[in-house]
């Protein structure tokens, strides 16, 4: 694996950078101080749209439906570049990572061409609407129903609730998974929708976090109604058509995989504990070492999965590895860091905090990264069946139709 840029690569690379350097926010290090994505929806939406005019919007994308027309390695070469600032597209991460690319496979051409190009141009946001408050990590068992007119229209009718939805209550758009048929095993019951997130009788109800802010909601369907021009897939492969979201959501979040190492070295380089500099320490300095050999492992795994996709192949595990491995290595630097804070470390108030209280608010937010985008769990069950070829979990209910599943409370 080479990681030198060929000619053409370091050519864009160039390009990137002095296309950066020129438009780049004059309040940029006001702005990424701002940890609430929600606070941020308005400055994200014009550097989109400034990126988007400039023709470096949703590199990978074909240009018809507003992306950049480039190859895999342009996207992550721009990524490498823009560096900080990527996080003022952090709102557009699930609709251009994920829901785009389910959008672009399954829709008609018109629909593509109607939604895709303003999902770039950060004209729209979108949000995925799986996880339920009965469902967890198994998707498949999801209740929300959608279930035909009574009028002949075609419509659907969507009743039900979705939980964890990010970014729900700023959303344009989201895609709706849901049970159509209740007599069918779970897997096979489902559809996949894509819903206006301004419709008559969706309400979003952002939750309150454990770091102060609130970028996870529940969403309640109330006899939503939709047209049926608003299915992806046929009716009952919504499973099928998920996967595409799931796989394209390993992809995204393996691609912008952060473990926040250099700001880690940032903060113990000025860190003074009671006994004198941290790194005048060779206990910190030993630790330090251990990090950066960690942190270079998850980058370059994550390097790895582009170099696969930039020739052209299908991506490996790499991803589902690299997040494994991110989630647990953050959490453990940032307990580090906790630790060396002492008494200290209760303060979160970013005016006496040593840090500005940075270290807490990640800590905070950190068992987030263990669960989006695939708990923990789930992903060592990835790894193991699909990776090492180990004997798949058992699954009584597979084939069982999914209103016969015992649930707690109802049949045993």
């Amino acid at each position: 694996m080479n990681f030198d840029d060929t000619p053409a690569e370091a050519a864009f690379r160039a390009e990137a950078r002095a296309w950066l350097d020129a438009n780049a926010p004059a309040n940029a290090a006001e702005l990424l101080r701002n940890s609430d994505l929600s606070d941020l929806v308005a400055e994200s939406k014009v550097w989109q749209g400034k990126k988007a005019a400039a023709g470096y919007a949703c590199l990978r994308w074909p240009t018809e439906y507003g992306g950049g027309g480039r190859a895999p390695i342009d996207e992550a070469i721009w990524r490498q570049e823009e560096g900080p600032l990527t996080k003022l597209g952090a709102v557009f991460g699930i609709g251009q990572g994920m829901c785009g690319p389910t959008v672009m496979h399954w829709a008609s051409e018109e629909v593509r061409r109607e939604r895709l190009p303003k999902l770039a141009s950060g004209e729209e946001i979108w949000c995925q609407l799986f996880s339920e408050p009965s469902a967890g990590s198994d998707v498949a068992a999801l209740r929300t129903r959608a279930e035909q007119a009574k009028d002949g229209s075609g419509d659907w009718i969507i009743n039900g609730q979705k939980i964890w939805t990010s970014g729900a209550h700023y959303c344009d758009w989201g895609l709706l998974l849901a049970r159509t048929d209740p007599t069918a095993p779970k897997h096979k019951g489902l559809t996949m929708f894509y819903v206006d997130m301004k419709s008559a009788g969706i309400e979003a109800r952002p939750i309150r976090q454990a770091n102060g802010q609130s970028e996870f909601n529940e969403v309640y369907f109330t006899d939503v109604r939709l047209p049926d021009s608003q299915r992806l897939g046929p009716v009952g492969s919504g499973w099928k058509v998920s996967v595409t979201t799931l796989m394209n959501e390993r992809m995204a979040i393996g691609a912008r995989i952060v473990t926040g190492f250099p700001e880690m070295v940032e903060f113990l380089r000025h860190f003074e504990t009671v006994d004198g500099p941290a790194l005048a320490d060779r206990a910190v300095r030993s630790r330090l070492a251990a990090m950066a050999a960690r942190d270079s492992g998850i980058r370059f795994t994550s390097l790895r999965a582009q170099s696969s996709i930039s020739r052209g192949e299908e991506p490996g595990p790499e991803n589902s590895v690299g997040k494994l491995a991110a989630g647990a290595f953050k959490q453990e630097m940032l307990m580090f860091a906790l630790d060396l804070q002492g008494q200290a470390g209760a303060l979160v108030d970013p005016a006496e905090a040593p840090g500005a209280g940075s270290i807490q608010a990640q800590l905070m937010t950190v068992p987030a990264m263990r669960i989006a985008g695939g708990t923990d769990e789930i992903l060592r069950n990835i790894i193991a069946e699909r990776v090492l070829g180990l004997p798949l979990e058992p699954r009584v209910d597979k084939d069982m139709p999914f209103n016969q599943i015992p649930v707690s409370g109802r049949g045993g």
